[in-house]
C-alpha cells in the first residue's frame, strides 16, 4: 500500500479506535489493523513472485513509540485458533518459510502521525517443492523508560510495575509454484454457545496445497441483504477442516431458520469470487 493512499486508511482506523470498536458485524475489510497506538496495513500479505512489497506502520498516538519487528511461527487448530510454535519444534515447511523471508528494518521509532514502510520479500530456494509457506510477522511495542520518583528512591520496599506490551501479528504467505484448494461446506445447524446464546455452527472442509480466506454469508430467498455476514475466515493448509461458530442476535435467529444458502467468498477487494456454497434448510 503506497504511503499516499495510506492517509485515508489511517483516518478510518483512528475513528474506529476512538469509538472503541473491536469488531463490527458486516465489516470485512482487512486493509488495516490497530492495536494500542499502532496501525498496520495491510493485515495479510501474499507473495507469489519475485517482487517484494511493503507493510506500512503508523503511530496514531500522541508520543513517539518504538516497535520491534520479527517473524513467528503459528499453527491453526480445527477451531480456528493460532497457536505459537517454537523454532525447535518447526517442521520442514515451517523451517523453509522462516528461511526465505527477508525484511527491513527490524526496529522502528515512529513520531506521532508518521507512517513508515517495512520492506519484505521472499527468496524461495531453487529446489523448494511447490506449496504454500507461511510465517507471521510481529510488531511489538518497546516500553518507554520510566523515570524513578524521589519517593521510590527513598523507599526500602520492593515494588513491581506491570507494563502492557502491545503488538500486532499478520500472516506473510508465499505461494510457490502451482497451488490449489478444494473447499466444501457442511450442513449448518443452530446450537447453543458456551454463553447460552444461539450460534450458527458449520464446518469448512479444505484439501489441496493452498489456504483459503474469505467471507461467510447467509442469504435467503427474496431478501436483498445477507442475514449473517462474517469476514476474515481463514483455513490454513495444516488443517483439513475448520469449525466455525457465529453468534446470532435474536433477530438473526428468527430470520435465518428455513431454506437458505450459505456462501464462502473471497473478500470484495480481491474480487469476491465464490469459494464454496451450500443450499438447504437452516435450523
Amino acid at each position: 500500500m503506497p504511503l499516499k493512499s495510506f492517509e485515508k486508511t489511517i483516518k478510518t482506523a483512528v475513528c474506529a479506535a476512538a469509538l472503541g470498536v473491536a469488531s463490527l458485524s458486516g465489516v470485512i475489510s482487512t486493509a488495516a489493523q490497530a492495536q494500542g497506538d499502532l496501525l498496520v496495513a495491510p493485515t495479510r500479505v501474499i507473495l507469489d513472485g519475485s517482487r517484494g512489497t511493503e507493510v506500512i506502520l503508523s503511530n496514531i498516538g500522541s508520543e513517539e513509540a518504538t516497535y520491534r519487528i520479527g517473524l513467528e511461527l503459528r499453527r491453526m487448530t480445527e477451531k480456528g485458533r493460532l497457536v505459537p510454535v517454537e523454532k525447535s519444534e518447526a517442521n520442514g515447511v515451517e523451517e523453509a518459510s522462516l528461511g526465505m523471508i527477508r525484511f527491513a528494518p527490524r526496529r522502528i521509532a515512529l513520531p506521532p502521525g508518521q507512517p513508515q514502510a517495512v520492506r519484505l520479500a521472499a527468496r524461495p530456494g531453487a529446489e523448494l517443492p511447490d506449496g504454500e509457506y507461511r510465517v507471521h510477522m510481529s510488531f511489538k511495542a518497546i516500553p518507554r523508560p520510566r523515570e524513578v520518583t524521589e519517593e521510590e528512591t527513598q523507599s526500602d520496599a520492593v515494588t513491581f510495575r506491570l507494563v502492557p506490551i502491545y503488538g500486532i501479528t499478520i500472516p506473510i504467505i508465499v505461494r510457490h509454484g502451482r497451488v490449489e484448494a478444494q473447499v466444501a461446506l457442511t450442513q449448518p445447524s443452530i446450537v447453543t454457545g458456551e454463553d447460552g446464546r444461539p450460534e450458527l455452527a458449520m464446518t469448512i472442509e479444505r484439501s489441496g496445497e493452498s489456504s483459503t480466506y474469505g467471507v461467510l454469508s447467509v442469504v435467503k430467498p427474496g431478501v436483498d441483504e445477507p442475514i449473517v455476514l462474517a469476514g476474515g475466515i481463514a483455513v490454513y493448509p495444516e488443517i483439513g477442516t475448520r469449525e466455525v461458530r457465529i453468534t446470532l442476535t435474536d433477530e438473526q435467529l428468527t430470520q435465518i431458520r428455513g431454506p437458505g444458502r450459505i456462501e464462502y467468498r473471497e473478500l470484495p477487494e480481491q474480487g469476491g469470487a465464490l469459494i464454496a456454497a451450500i443450499d438447504g434448510m437452516i435450523g
